[in-house]
């Protein structure tokens, strides 16, 4: 299957967040995490079909999405979930709110690795949980777990560790001896564990996610785990999720938090579940070869051209995490700005001096904004 991954599609007229604010100048938005390529065939067909159905009425999740969820943990990860352990979300930030609830009590404190996804920092605030902040460590330009630092942060209030694999933003995938490791620390102290694992079909290097939960029945037990097709197959507008949760008690929780507040995900989202599980396999390896490339010429021309940044390796997402902290004192975000690009500020993340840049776009994009970047920077200098 060829999959036209270079091909432009002209956003700026859609009703796309991304691209709303960039309608009337030349401004290349590289901010939030969607990609600008379509869908896969097999979804769009399934849409076409069920919207020449033309009735839109409450949805029920059926055992064909279900079965597909199951089939994919099991022949990608070696995971087998039952149905019943599955709660359906139309989103995942909805998901951690519901996390915040289910595995820590009012008052009671999330613990979370900094530089974080943004909502991991405001859902345990707004569900009246404290916050408890650990950096991740650097080893040769490398993000690492800190777990010393982990375990020291913790104090009897705390009770649940808010964790994402692969990381957003600084791109790494844990591997399964970092996984233990972690896991043996949530163990000691007692926390529950609330895993996002949005980009988890997204490893640059295939084969290497590790579930958090397939670490043992005992890690399963205390783990909430937070999945979507929606990364992988660029279907975020969509609404569709689901929390695999194998502890009753928790499960019980966490529904009873989403009772009467959180909707099922809307009944094209299951639709499109359905089909990019079932169906989407060779158009997600195209898409990780391509992600791949665009990867290797990002961290290749800020090697050559960019030496004034650095940019970690990216394993997987397709969201690189830039450190803008030696460059001539500028703020990172006014200057990337002033190259004709708008990308996410590292400050939001708790990371200040950094910013994010998402890849998923066709080659020519991508090589327009580094020629940019270059061409700011060169401009800057010659001051």
């Amino acid at each position: 299957m060829a999959i036209d991954f270079d091909l432009i599609r002209d956003r700026r007229n859609s009703d796309s967040l991304k691209w709303s604010e960039s309608r009337a100048n030349q401004v290349i938005p590289m901010w939030v995490a969607d990609m600008d390529f379509a869908s896969p065939e097999c979804v769009l067909r399934a849409l076409k079909e069920r919207v020449e159905h033309g009735v839109f009425g409450y949805p029920a999740v059926t055992d064909a999405v279900t079965q597909s969820v199951i089939d994919w943990a099991a022949s990608h990860y070696g995971w087998q979930i039952e149905a019943k352990w599955l709660v359906w979300l139309p989103g995942l930030v909805s998901g951690i709110h519901l996390a915040c609830q289910a595995l820590a009590d009012d008052g009671e404190e999330v613990v979370t690795l900094v530089p974080a996804y943004p909502p991991f920092l405001a859902a345990p605030r707004a569900t009246g949980r404290g916050l408890k902040t650990v950096g991740l460590a650097q080893d040769s330009g490398r993000w690492t777990l800190d777990l010393d630092a982990l375990s020291s942060a913790i104090t009897p209030r705390t009770k649940c560790l808010i964790f994402c694999n692969p990381h957003n933003p600084v791109g790494r995938v844990f591997g399964r001896e970092e996984l233990a490791a972690v896991a043996e620390v949530c163990q000691r102290h007692g926390l529950a564990v609330c895993s996002d694992e949005i980009h988890c079909d997204l490893a640059l290097k295939p084969g290497v996610h590790v579930p958090f939960a397939t670490l043992g029945a005992e890690v399963a037990d205390r783990t909430v785990t937070l999945m979507s097709p929606s990364k992988t197959f660029n279907l975020s507008g969509l609404g569709c999720g689901f929390a695999v949760i194998p502890n009753q008690d928790l499960r019980r929780r966490f529904r009873r938090a989403a009772s009467e507040l959180v909707p099922l995900p809307n009944v094209l989202g299951l639709i499109a579940c359905r089909a990019a599980f079932a169906e989407g396999e060779p158009w997600r390896l195209e898409l990780i070869e391509y992600l791949r490339g665009n990867r290797d010429l990002l961290e290749a021309y800020f090697r050559e051209h960019l030496p004034q940044f650095s940019v970690s390796h990216v394993e997987g997402t397709y969201l690189a995490w830039i450190d803008a902290r030696r460059f001539r004192g500028q703020d990172a975000m006014r200057f990337f700005e002033s190259a004709g690009l708008r990308l996410s500020d590292g400050r939001l993340f708790q990371g200040e001096g950094f910013v994010r840049l998402n890849f998923g776009c066709p080659r020519s994009t991508l090589q327009d904004a580094l020629e940019r970047i270059s061409a700011a920077v060169s401009k800057l200098e010659s001051k």
